[in-house]
C-alpha cells in the first residue's frame, strides 16, 4: 500500500474515532465544563502509540505503510491538539483559568504515565 494513502485512511479512521469518543459522552450526558472528550481521545491516543512504538514496532520491520497507518495516521488524526489549545482558551477567556491548567497539566503527565506504564509492562 502506498504509505500516503495508509496516513490518509488511519487519519481518517482516527477523526472518526474521535468524534466518537465524543458523541459516547454526550450519550452517556457526560456534560461539564471540563473539555472531557479531548482528554479521554488524546489520552486513548497516546496509548496507542506508546503501545505501538514500545511493544509492536518490531513486529512491522519493512512494513513503513502499516507503520504510517497507525502512528502518523490513526494516532495523529485521533489526538488533537489544536482542539486540545482551543478548549484551553475558551477556559482561560471564561476566566476558568483553574480549570485550563488541570487541563494542561493532566493531559501533559498522564501522557508521559501512560507511556511510562506501557513501556514497564511485560
Amino acid at each position: 500500500m502506498n504509505i500516503w494513502l495508509a496516513v490518509f485512511l488511519g487519519g481518517g479512521l482516527g477523526s472518526v474515532s474521535r468524534f466518537g469518543v465524543t458523541r459516547l459522552l454526550l450519550l452517556l450526558d457526560v456534560r461539564a465544563v471540563f473539555p472531557w472528550a479531548t482528554l479521554v481521545a488524546n489520552l486513548l491516543s497516546t496509548a496507542v502509540l506508546a503501545w505501538f512504538v514500545l511493544k509492536m514496532q518490531d513486529q512491522f520491520q519493512g512494513r513503513d505503510a502499516i507503520k504510517a497507518f497507525i502512528a502518523v495516521g490513526f494516532c495523529g488524526g485521533f489526538s488533537t491538539f489544536s482542539t486540545f489549545s482551543y478548549e484551553n482558551f475558551l477556559l482561560l477567556r471564561s476566566g476558568l483559568v483553574g480549570h485550563a491548567m488541570a487541563n494542561v497539566v493532566v493531559s501533559a503527565l498522564a501522557g508521559i504515565a501512560l507511556f511510562y506504564l506501557i513501556a514497564r509492562s511485560s
